[in-house]
């Protein structure tokens, strides 16, 4: 089964003063969990999203779009990026979003199962 990941900071500014070697190791360490989920066919896709001060948000007001900067709620948390993963279950799911946050401060994860449709 298919599950999403939501990639999210709990709190967006953690890492603003995060010192630029730490930076560094976390980013290397993140590459290669990544590089490895994705050879063993865990991860299918996913991508590190620009800050949600890039969002721009459509939204539908008296059947009319209406179009803003910024994300569609005003939160501290902030998606970072996402990954579908192939998972025989929602625990395995969860064990993989698990190792994410062991290896981030502030790190969330929201875990969603996708719709499957038969083509």
């Amino acid at each position: 089964m298919k599950y999403m990941l939501l990639l999210c900071d709990a709190d967006a500014t953690a890492y603003e003063n995060m010192p630029k070697a730490e930076m560094d190791k976390a980013y290397a360490r993140i590459g290669q969990w990544w590089g490895e989920k994705q050879q063993k066919g865990v991860i299918a896709e996913g991508a590190q999203l620009q800050g949600p001060d890039k969002a721009t948000t459509v939204k539908a007001k008296n059947g009319r779009p209406v179009i803003t900067d910024g994300p569609f709620i005003e939160t501290k948390e902030a998606i970072g990026g996402y990954a579908i993963v192939n998972a025989a279950d929602l625990d395995a799911a969860i064990g993989v979003a698990k190792e994410w946050v062991s290896m981030l401060p502030d790190a969330l994860v929201e875990v969603r199962p996708l719709v499957a449709r038969e083509q």
